[in-house]
């Protein structure tokens, strides 16, 4: 009889994190499934090209993980910066200037002839230099001058992206280019090569590695535990003698430090120079995936792997029931509204509180 108490306590702490996510799946399922019955077409055929797209052959998987793999490392920009109760949504700002800086960065090397590895260390380190000085300015911003650090984050994330394109289309410029401006390109030597026996360049074993990394820091460490303090009672911590105000500006550095690797990855494992395609919005959906993930590190593993497949099928629905590519954006969109709408809800501890009255 004692151990039930515990078991139903352990059973809350599972469930309750997941009842916002699952009841915003299930009203975007209704409500998606509603859009596309006013376009002419079958609801249950659509989310079946959407499963066979993203998970129903190996190339289907490959596809999904590769574009799973750049939503892990900007998710984390906004995941991380969330145990301190910030709300950053600047990812897609720190995703470009890393990889425009990892670019910068790296060509002079491979001009030098250096090994590949040194071109790639030296492109990351850039790339997570820029980023992170981006959004740590956002955490600066909101502790020593009281802006909003969702505010911030996005304006600054303008301001990033603007440059990145005044700098392609001006002094980085390659004359080479001549319709698409871009940088001049890496060597083929130093591009970011694929997993063994996958088509998933290594960006997806490193997004996986930050994310283990991101929770063992946050779970497992004095450090993590006093930024989830802050995140909880800012007030406490600091008469508890918490340095606050540093504590954000390295917890939102390390998140866009994550978003700026993401797109040194980018740079050198897909399009290979810097240019326009590298603002794809991957920023945009990683902040998508960390508020279902519930903004912890391991759970963003799972909701970049089915974001990743939802997108992955866009392709197969334009061919087969001729949707537009926005088709999924549109589904995206649905959800995370239907999230944002879904975070006043009981929990299923409340749920359950409110039934046995």
């Amino acid at each position: 009889m004692d151990a039930e108490p515990p078991r139903r306590a352990a059973l809350a702490r599972i469930l309750d994190p997941l009842a916002a996510p699952v009841a915003a799946g299930v009203a975007t399922i209704v409500i998606f499934g509603l859009f596309v019955s006013l376009a002419g077409r079958n609801p249950l055929e659509v989310y079946r090209l959407m499963a066979v797209g993203a998970f129903g052959s190996w190339f289907s998987w490959q596809n999904t993980l590769l574009r799973a793999s750049p939503l892990l490392l900007t998710g984390l920009c906004t995941a991380l910066p969330a145990q301190m109760g910030l709300v950053i949504i600047g990812g897609e700002g720190a995703f470009v200037i890393g990889g425009l800086a990892a670019i910068a960065a790296g060509l002079p090397f491979a001009d030098a002839g250096a090994p590949a590895f040194v071109v790639w260390i030296a492109m990351g380190i850039a790339g997570m230099a820029a980023g992170g000085a981006l959004i740590a300015t956002a955490g600066a911003l909101r502790h020593w001058r009281g802006v909003n650090e969702t505010i911030s984050s996005l304006l600054l994330s303008s301001i990033a992206i603007a440059v990145m394109n005044q700098i392609v289309e001006g002094p980085m410029r390659d004359p080479a280019s001549l319709n698409k401006p871009s940088t001049r390109p890496l060597p083929d030597a130093d591009l970011i090569g694929n997993l063994p026996g996958m088509d998933v360049h290594w960006g997806l074993a490193l997004g996986l590695i930050a994310c283990v990394l991101a929770w063992l820091l946050m779970r497992r460490t004095t450090f993590g535990f006093a930024a989830r303090i802050v995140g909880g009672n800012s007030r406490a911590a600091r008469m508890a003698g918490l340095p606050v105000g540093m504590m954000m500006v390295i917890v939102t550095g390390l998140g866009g430090a994550a978003a700026g690797l993401g797109g040194m990855i980018e740079v050198a494992a897909v399009q290979g120079d810097a240019n326009a395609n590298i603002a794809a919005g991957y920023g945009l959906s990683g902040i998508l995936v960390a508020f279902l993930a519930r903004q912890h590190p391991l759970a963003i593993i799972p909701v970049a792997v089915l974001l990743g497949g939802i997108s992955a099928s866009d392709g197969l629905l334009q061919r087969r029931l001729d949707l537009p590519d926005a088709a999924v954006l549109v589904l995206q969109g649905i959800l995370f509204v239907a999230l944002l709408a879904g975070e006043g809800l009981p929990s299923w501890s409340e749920w359950k509180a409110r039934m046995s009255r």
